[in-house]
């Protein structure tokens, strides 16, 4: 027994498990019962209902290829954990791949409940509705509902569904890194839970529901600049300045414990991240292509800059610039990956990576907050330059997918950028900081000085990761 829940907490929560399973098979029958509303069935989004009435046609590569992308991106998670775990003291080892590795689960029964639902269903343009709550009517049997610009409509709905699910497991995790080594388990897992139901789903409907705000503006996010990495990064850096510092930081040194941990990390995600822009086109198609090469490109000229400007400014290139390049040049290119050609993933790599390495390695030190592992130095600040210079690079092609930007004609992209980046900004930290206050109140956030002393490993789960 987990000793940080009460009785009475365990009874609510067995309490709540128990009313959700009764609801299911009532929602099951509300939505049998209940006629079909009529709607105005698009050529880039039809509706659910009029995607039922077409026999499915799918597309055996689509589907391959959708089904591997998935599981690349779930393989993502156990890569961020390698990537944060060797970055931390070796006491703390555990705690920090535990912080990835409870997202598989606690997201993908949110997901399944009601989180898909809110995300993708039609409902409004801040949130959808509860039509497909406990996967009622995601079928294998029936093409997937969802189109989008670049969408195919050849893959099954519940594929379309569990792919969407990766990413929604991996975004939680990613804010972990700014509160390393200090966070109780038990206040992470509320935390992730909170928000990615007030915050991360709302903002995927933004961005790719059908009738979200964003998405009908003319945003672009090809696989989730503002929707991952912005919404993270964001909520990372409120995050570490609502926690606070490390007990020692910056004046003790606090060096990472095993750098090939990081560098198995490294090759994980970007091994996984083919999956996660690659994947987006929703097909295995010039448009997958595309997006796999400029993924690529765009990390390889990452990692030069940054290896390359810390040489220039440090006088030794290291391996963990080398890992932290490569990743800023793949959060860098992700809202980009599908709208640009390869000179475009080039600069964008470049562009979004210098903007990371002066925001973690100049800014953050000069302005002293303790954000553990880089998460919104990465994460936010790449993510942010990146969904911006989308508006710069970005060009029609591809069977008209997308939009000409800046350079190709077309201003008005770069003015649509930055209202997505800056809405994703303020939502994401306004809702992170009105959720830390009420977890930091029901639980408290942070461990006692004892506990961060002695080490998560053994206070939070009671083992260590190596035996000396």
């Amino acid at each position: 027994m987990m000793h940080w829940l009460s009785p009475r907490a365990w009874r609510t929560s067995a309490a709540l498990f128990g009313l959700l399973l009764s609801l299911a098979p009532t929602l099951a029958h509300a939505q049998e019962a209940s006629p079909a509303a009529p709607a105005a069935a698009t050529a880039a989004a039809p509706t659910a209902d009029a995607a039922a009435t077409v026999a499915p046609v799918f597309d055996s590569g689509d589907t391959a290829w959708i089904v591997v992308s998935a599981a690349l991106v779930l393989l993502m998670t156990p890569g961020l954990a390698f990537f944060y775990g060797g970055m931390v003291r070796r006491k703390n080892v555990l705690g920090t791949l535990m912080q990835s590795f409870i997202a598989m689960g606690v997201i993908t029964v949110i997901w399944v409940v009601c989180g898909y639902s809110l995300g993708f269903s039609e409902g409004g343009p801040f949130i959808g509705g509860l039509k497909w709550a406990f996967l009622n009517g995601v079928s294998a049997s029936e093409v997937s509902p969802y189109y989008m610009d670049r969408g195919k409509g050849t893959i099954p709905h519940q594929l379309y569904m569990v792919f969407q699910m990766m990413f929604a497991i991996i975004t939680p995790a990613l804010i972990s890194g700014a509160f390393a080594e200090r966070k109780k388990f038990s206040a992470y897992l509320l935390f992730i839970t909170l928000w990615s139901l007030v915050v991360y789903i709302p903002i995927a409907h933004w961005v790719w529901g059908s009738d979200g705000w964003l998405y009908k503006l003319g945003a672009l996010d090809f696989a989730g600049g503002t929707v991952v990495h912005i919404s993270s990064g964001v909520t990372a850096l409120v995050a570490a300045l609502f926690i606070g510092k490390r007990q020692g930081y910056p004046h003790e040194e606090m060096r990472p414990h095993d750098l090939p941990m990081t560098l198995l990390g490294t090759g994980l995600l970007w091994f996984g991240w083919f999956g996660f822009n690659g994947g987006s086109s929703l097909a295995a198609d010039g448009l997958g292509v595309a997006a796999f090469v400029n993924t690529h490109v765009a990390a390889g000229a990452a990692m030069l800059v940054w290896v390359l400007l810390e040489w220039s400014m440090k006088g030794k290139p290291t391996a963990l610039g080398a890992a932290s390049g490569a990743v800023a040049g793949l959060v860098g290119i992700t809202p980009a990956a599908g709208f640009v050609n390869v000179i475009g993933a080039l600069a964008i790599g470049a562009l979004a990576c210098a903007a990371c390495y002066f925001a973690s390695v100049v800014v953050k030190p000069k302005l002293g907050y303790d954000d553990s592992l880089d998460t919104f130095g990465v994460h936010g600040v790449g993510g942010t330059v990146g969904a911006i210079l989308t508006g710069v690079f970005a060009v029609k092609s591809f069977a008209n997918v997308g939009a000409n930007g800046l350079l190709y004609g077309d201003p008005g992209l770069v003015v649509k950028q930055l209202i997505g980046v800056g809405a994703t900004w303020a939502y994401a930290g306004a809702m992170s900081l009105i959720l830390l206050v009420v977890v930091d109140k029901a639980l408290g956030l942070r461990v006692k000085k004892e506990a961060e002393f002695s080490g998560l490993d053994l206070t939070q789960h009671g083992e260590a990761a190596y035996s000396m």
